[in-house]
Order: structure tokens, then C-alpha cells, then sequence
């Protein structure tokens, strides 16, 4: 039996290139990810596909919240 994938059908499947133009990187940065297994993707045939929603919750996991100015004088 095997697993399900959690991609709905109106996702998107990006190729590398395009995942890197979303980034705004070169297509370096995706491949690293998916070699890191970072990042979901899917395998079809030979090729790599990057879900557009993959992408969306990689950069909301990195996305930092600007300090108010009394977390500055909590942290001082």
C-alpha cells in the first residue's frame, strides 16, 4: 500500500527552474533542498516537481517577526 501524497489537485507542480524564479534564487538553492529532503517534491519519471504550496510553507517556516521596541528592552 503505498502513501498518499498530501498535494491537492490544483497545486501547482513547478519544475526547478520556476521554483527558483518563486525564490527569487538560483536553481542551486531548490535542488539543494530537494537533495536535503527539505522541501517536499515529487518525482515524475525522472523529472523533479516542486508543489507551489511546498514553497509557500518553506518560506512562512523562515519568515521572522519584526522586534517591538519593548522586546529590545526584554532582550537587553
Amino acid at each position: 500500500m503505498t502513501k498518499r501524497p498530501d498535494i491537492s489537485p490544483a497545486d501547482r507542480l513547478l519544475t526547478v527552474a520556476e521554483a527558483a524564479e518563486y525564490l527569487n534564487t538560483s536553481q542551486r538553492f531548490p535542488r539543494r533542498l530537494v537533495a536535503q529532503r527539505r522541501i517536499r517534491f515529487v518525482k515524475v519519471g525522472r523529472f523533479v516537481r516542486i508543489p507551489e504550496s511546498a514553497l509557500r510553507e518553506f518560506v512562512a517556516a523562515g519568515l521572522v517577526e519584526p522586534m517591538t521596541a519593548s522586546d529590545v528592552w526584554r532582550a537587553a
